[in-house]
């Protein structure tokens, strides 16, 4: 089933989020640096979403600035934002098959990539390591292609 309404991002976050926070490499920026409270941050992120996918909500924050504080605080790497785009992945996959689903999973991949340079500049290293990575690169291969 596809991605369709509020509630269901409501789930997918919630499950996104969970894991995110476990997450020994991705974690310790939301609980750590950041101190994101999930019920808190939950309904802003849905925003963010529901307007990305659906054009159905308010979202007038800027999405850059938490981001930047984190980077100021600990550098986000090419690493961060793969296993961002790991989990964003299989955490979509699990729940959802259909078209508002892909296209969540292409967002990810593009915010992620865009915050990367963003942060980075423009020649930011998209390459990463480690096991299970996927490199952000091979996300602009796959759209290239």
């Amino acid at each position: 089933m596809d991605i369709a309404s509020r509630a269901d991002l409501d789930v997918l976050l919630r499950r996104f989020y969970t894991a995110a926070f476990a997450d020994p490499l991705i974690g310790p920026f939301f609980t750590e640096i950041a101190g994101t409270v999930l019920d808190a941050h939950l309904p802003r992120i849905t925003d963010f979403w529901e307007r990305a996918l659906f054009r159905s909500a308010e979202y007038r924050r800027d999405a850059f600035a938490p981001h930047a504080a984190l980077h100021a605080a600990r550098p986000l790497t090419a690493a961060h934002f793969g296993r961002w785009v790991q989990l964003w992945h299989a955490s979509v996959d699990g729940l959802h098959r259909g078209p508002a689903a892909e296209r969540a999973k292409e967002q990810g991949e593009r915010i992620a990539l865009a915050l990367l340079r963003r942060l980075g500049g423009r020649d930011a290293s998209t390459a990463g390591d480690g096991p299970g990575f996927i490199p952000l690169a091979a996300l602009e291969l796959r759209r290239a292609a």
